[in-house]
């Protein structure tokens, strides 16, 4: 039996323990205040939805990646953010997975509904956005792998809800763009060496959105694997990019 070490950052007390109901449903989820938070006070909001090894029941493991960075830039972008966590036996986007490949084999089928897990995560924002404290026009996602994933089929699904997104190391179905890609600005990143996800599907969604009109940004890391998020996480411009985009009130 093989046994997995998760990296857990040294904040994690940072990230308070909620759990999201639902009938007879809960989504566990941490979540980052701002220091010195106040409800008189309006904050952006963000959303970051963790690649498939980080999923279970723990509430801990989908903070491996991308919670430090959120930590470090706490001061510099004071934000509300979100990472939920997707049950083992669940996926964040409507993905048949074959892992008998190298890199896997993925396809997405149309017309499909949510997932329960990304289904929860879509109530999770609507309550989210009924609060007061939450600046509706600065709202984000972004995810890795299975997250980056679940990243495009958001959009897809609420693609008046976001202001800016980023997906790393992810895939979808590049025509489902037609529905955000000129409402959502995007950053995608992908390692050119990438032998789990193929890179091909983030070229094949830059180039859907490229195709209905949108105007990404596209990171291909030549010396990158899988861990591509590594490089992106290290990006200087990443969070300045993602907060400086703004919603245009309707």
């Amino acid at each position: 039996m093989m046994f997995v070490t998760f990296k857990i950052p040294a904040q994690e007390n940072l990230f308070s323990k909620e759990y999201f109901i639902q009938k007879e449903d809960t989504l566990k989820y941490r979540m980052l205040l701002p220091k010195d938070f106040s409800e008189s006070e309006s904050y952006p909001l963000v959303l970051f939805l963790h690649g498939a090894g980080e999923r279970g029941d723990d509430n801990i493991k989908q903070l491996t990646h991308g919670s430090d960075m959120f930590v470090k830039y706490r001061d510099s972008f004071p934000a509300i953010v979100i990472f939920p966590q997707c049950p083992q036996t669940d996926y964040w986007a409507n993905a048949m997975v074959n892992r008998g490949t190298k890199p896997l084999t993925l396809t997405f089928p149309k017309d499909v509904a949510a997932t329960k897990a990304l289904n929860m995560v879509m109530l999770l924002v609507d309550e989210m956005l009924l609060k007061t404290h939450i600046n509706k026009e600065q709202v984000y996602v972004g995810g890795l792998s299975m997250g980056g994933m679940g990243t495009f089929e958001i959009l897809y699904r609420k693609p008046d809800v976001f202001a800016g997104a980023f997906a790393i190391c992810g895939a979808g179905l590049p025509e489902t763009a037609e529905a955000y890609a000129k409402k959502v600005p995007m950053w995608i990143f992908h390692g050119a060496n990438d032998d789990v996800v193929n890179p091909q599907f983030s070229v094949d969604m830059v180039g859907g959105i490229l195709k209905y009109g949108g105007k990404p940004n596209f990171s291909l890391y030549a010396k990158d694997n899988h861990n591509s998020w590594d490089s992106a996480f290290d990006e200087p411009e990443l969070l300045p990019w993602l907060f400086s985009n703004i919603k245009t009130k309707q």
